[in-house]
């Protein structure tokens, strides 16, 4: 290169002067700040459409639980109160007093086995086969039947309903063996179980739906949010793979019934 050129030359031209240019490393190096600068261009480009998808994600979600208070434990229902015993029948009054009928006889007086009634026990009863305890028959007293037949409730009769209908309220809801903290117990031991595989991406609530049946078994099991994520995996396969429930009740018989459960890990770090 030519002494006068030497002052107002690229450094990159300096140093490759006399070398084969065409090799690459002369092109590598001289579009090096070029390719740099788009690089960042895309990748700032990239992060920032992720963050508004996700922002519009989140503010469009049809599943929206941020009613539900992270905790680290889950949330159920308490458990069902013992419905109250139904009313005793009231029992008609007693009948009439009545009074055996005996067929009068005339022998003597040593072989008389049981007497006759006198006069004022005939008077004030009724006469009949078998003699009871009761009010005096005054002529107007008309004696209620003495077999009871029926509930003697005056209730509104029940209309027959769908044996196969899924309830999403209950008079009773259903129960898991052992109460409300064995439920607790039994789904937080299967999270922490799987815990050295969760990401940044599987804390959070996971809603549960599922159908608990009128024999106590679980069906249905899916997840409403947090779809696809550790956390929704794991409360899937505990809720479904766990011991029969007693189930829920309406109107004093077992029912299918609707239940929804959330299931809440928040992050340690």
């Amino acid at each position: 290169m030519d002494a006068n050129n030497i002052l107002t030359a690229n450094l990159l031209d300096i140093l490759f002067e006399g070398k084969n240019k065409a090799y690459g490393a002369y092109e590598l190096r001289k579009t090096y700040n070029k390719r740099i600068s788009s690089s960042l261009v895309i990748t700032m480009s990239v992060i920032a459409i992720l963050l508004i998808g996700s922002l519009i994600a989140n503010n469009s979600s049809p599943n929206d639980v941020s009613h539900i208070p992270e905790t680290s434990t889950i949330v159920v229902q308490q458990p069902p109160t013992t419905p109250p015993p139904p009313p005793k029948p009231t029992l008609p009054p007693p009948p009439v007093a009545t009074i055996t009928y005996i067929k009068p006889l005339i022998v003597k007086d040593n072989l008389v086995i049981k007497p006759p009634p006198d006069i004022q026990q005939i008077i004030d009863a009724k006469i009949d086969v078998k003699t009871t305890v009761g009010p005096k028959d005054d002529g107007n007293f008309i004696a209620p039947p003495t077999e009871l037949t029926g509930t003697q409730v005056a209730a509104k009769p029940v209309s027959k309903q769908n044996e196969d209908a899924v309830f999403i309220g209950v008079e009773i809801d259903a129960v898991f063996p052992g109460g409300l903290g064995a439920w607790t117990k039994y789904v937080s031991k299967a999270v922490q179980e799987n815990i050295d595989e969760f990401s940044e991406s599987d804390y959070g609530t996971c809603m549960v739906k599922f159908i608990m049946d009128k024999t106590g078994k679980v069906s249905h099991v899916e997840a409403t949010t947090m779809k696809n994520t550790k956390l929704a995996e794991i409360a899937i396969n505990a809720i479904g793979k766990g011991p029969d429930w007693i189930p829920a009740q309406q109107n004093g018989r077992y029912v299918n019934a609707y239940r929804f459960q959330p299931v809440t890990y928040t992050n340690p770090n």
